[in-house]
């Protein structure tokens, strides 16, 4: 039988189904892209917000203009940080770039929202050590990641099973911030470990796929191109959730990564427990990594390159982070 529409029994042509919403549209064209739940629930909420900061006026009549008005009032009314005006903004653009298919030239005369001058938050190697003592298993390995290869919390919790070449002692870090793919270090420390976790991992992959299951998302159109790769051990997560999800477009059963709330808990409650009074988060470890490879003599185009920053200017932040205080600078009060 012929996949075409057939003509109605009446002999008219049948119905023509409704034109989704223009908010379902928009989780459509995220889910196609498989971005994060977390990324489709920001960007649904600042699209709304923008719509009904222009009173309900459709997207389609409105352009940079209008734009600009609404990032503007973020950063003067309602004093959102810069990054959280630029999430807006990449919302905003995604509905018209990818959804609506109109291209929206340079926004300009937008007020912009201040960025604090705030230096990292830097652990002393005792510090982290002390962290280390009150972590185990998974925990231990990803916060080892964050300290010894300098990742970002989402890429450990990102990291496919290809992505990690024992052989070559590296990492490749995949549409890392920026959309850039880099290589970084595997810290020998974490290599043993490591493997016995992915042991235990695979064991659980084959479970899984004795039970018909097995299958975890892949990025950009891969899926489509590769119907059977999401169930191949290479795409699997390193470090995967602990149940499955159901997938909003397929209804199929996935594992997805570990979620980001896990690690945090359990680096808050480590912190608590070594006794440090700094506010230390997962990305601290990734400030300490990049400080501490300068305080070992490493220059800073290296420690730009291991950290994806594409400015060295972003790097330079950890030379400050150096000479705080006066570190390194003789006090004139000892030389009386």
């Amino acid at each position: 039988m012929s996949g075409t529409s057939q003509p109605a029994v009446d002999g008219s042509s049948p119905p023509v189904p409704p034109k989704p919403k223009l908010l379902d549209q928009v989780r459509q064209a995220i889910r196609t892209r498989h971005y994060s739940y977390k990324t489709e629930k920001a960007y649904v909420g600042w699209i709304k917000r923008f719509i009904f900061f222009h009173g309900k006026r459709h997207p389609i009549e409105m352009g940079e203009k209008e734009i600009a008005q609404f990032l503007s009032s973020l950063a003067s009314e309602s004093h959102v940080s810069a990054s959280t005006q630029n999430q807006a903004l990449n919302a905003v653009l995604f509905l018209y770039r990818e959804v609506m298919h109109k291209e929206i030239g340079y926004v300009n005369g937008v007020v912009r929202a201040k960025r604090p001058h705030r230096l990292p938050v830097v652990l002393t190697r005792q510090e982290v050590r002390s962290i280390f003592g009150f972590l185990d298993g998974s925990n231990w390995i990803m916060v080892m990641l964050l300290y010894g290869a300098g990742l970002r919390l989402m890429e450990c919790l990102r990291l496919r099973v290809k992505d990690i070449d024992s052989n070559s002692n590296e990492i490749i870090v995949r549409a890392g911030k920026g959309d850039k793919d880099r290589h970084t270090m595997l810290p020998a420390a974490v290599k043993e470990p490591l493997a016995k976790h992915l042991d235990l991992i695979k064991r659980q992959h084959q479970r899984d796929l004795e039970r018909g299951l097995g299958r975890v998302a892949l990025p950009n159109a891969l899926e489509r191109k590769y119907p059977n790769a999401g169930k191949e051990w290479g795409w699997q997560w390193v470090f995967p959730a602990t149940s499955h999800y159901i997938d909003k477009v397929t209804g199929e059963r996935r594992r997805h990564h570990l979620h980001e709330s896990v690690l945090r808990k359990a680096v808050k409650e480590a912190v608590l427990k070594a006794g440090l009074s700094k506010p230390a988060s997962p990305h601290t470890m990734r400030h300490s990594f990049a400080t501490h490879l300068l305080e070992d003599g490493y220059d800073i185009r290296t420690v730009q390159e291991l950290l994806g920053h594409t400015d060295v200017s972003t790097t330079m932040i950890y030379t400050h982070v150096l000479n705080r205080g006066g570190r390194g600078v003789n006090s004139p009060a000892d030389r009386l």
